[in-house]
């Protein structure tokens, strides 16, 4: 059960990090170093978002 929790929170801070460097894209002029916040969150987000998902995948609900 803590390790869905987990991975919930991992899978809503990528969700969270992935939409902060969508935001950033919308709103940069081009930058160097807006390109690399939107790098920097769109990367963290992604390994966040996917690292949440797998460790949801993995953990098996234990019969009660």
């Amino acid at each position: 059960m803590e390790k869905r929790i987990i991975g919930i929170i991992l899978t809503f801070l990528g969700i969270a990090g992935l939409i902060l460097g969508a935001i950033r894209f919308m709103g940069s002029t081009g930058a160097t170093r807006s390109v690399k916040e939107i790098l920097i969150y769109s990367i963290l987000g992604a390994i966040f978002f996917f690292a949440g998902i797998g460790l949801i995948r993995a953990t098996r609900d234990r019969p009660s």
